[in-house]
């Protein structure tokens, strides 16, 4: 008989249990708005306590239409608004209590460093946060950024602020380092993104220096594409070599 933790994950009769899903289908209904998520993730934020699926006699995740529902908040709050895992939980369980909490914000982007105005409208957060805030969104600290920063992983803007990709790397470093994989073994996917970037780069340097802005523009469309086709490629090389079939 299944397990039943979370009060909207069904009920134990027949028509819930045909409504739940396993971990792979959960995987295949969020990848369409979400490519990167993979089932390591869906793990990641159950044991963080951000989901709490069923579980069948034999131990399998079963996931019910609302754990998916959740599954999907979480992940948006973390792409848009840069949002640690605790405060996304916390508004998520007082949305389940019936409360109307405003969304969390980590502040209005504007130049970094500069004070929200009074009674400016908090906005979520744009494509640029500050120290404080990368270090609050990642969880990390000063030190751990640092050593981020040595070795590459992880570089400010000129004007001292990260972008969002700065947000993501630093987010993915704090999974990884959780199966014990250090920034130091980081190096080396490092430096084979960099000759990717390189390999890119020289496919679009015609277009992007050329005169007309269409085409300037049509360039950097094209280097979105084929960031995520190598993003894509590396995927799949990684689990050709390790063997992994996905579901």
């Amino acid at each position: 008989m299944l397990q039943t933790p979370r009060g909207g994950a069904g009920h134990g009769t027949a028509a819930a249990d045909r409504r739940l899903m396993s971990i792979g289908t959960v995987l295949n209904e969020l990848r369409a708005e979400f490519p990167e998520v993979t089932i390591s993730k869906i793990r990641f934020l159950e044991s963080e306590g951000l989901i709490e699926p069923q579980r069948t006699p034999s131990g399998y995740r079963k996931f019910s239409p609302e754990d998916v529902e959740r599954l999907g908040q979480v992940l948006r709050m973390q792409r848009d608004h840069y949002l640690p895992l605790k405060v996304i939980r916390e508004h998520l369980d007082a949305l389940e209590r019936g409360e109307r909490p405003p969304m969390p914000s980590l502040g209005r982007q504007g130049d970094v460093g500069d004070a929200q105005g009074p009674g400016e409208a908090e906005g979520p957060t744009a494509a640029r946060v500050g120290r404080a805030e990368l270090l609050a969104a990642a969880e990390i600290d000063e030190v751990q950024l640092a050593e981020w920063e040595a070795y590459g992983l992880v570089a400010p803007l000129p004007d001292g602020g990260y972008d969002a990709e700065a947000v993501t790397v630093a987010s993915l470093v704090v999974e990884l380092g959780r199966f014990g994989i250090e920034p130091r073994h980081l190096r080396a996917m490092k430096a084979a993104a960099d000759r990717e970037a390189g390999l890119v780069d020289q496919v679009l340097a015609p277009l992007r220096r050329h005169r007309n802005p269409q085409t300037r523009a049509h360039a950097e469309a094209r280097a979105k594409e084929l960031a995520g086709l190598t993003g894509r490629l590396h995927s799949a090389l990684v689990q050709t070599a390790l063997g992994i079939r996905l579901p």
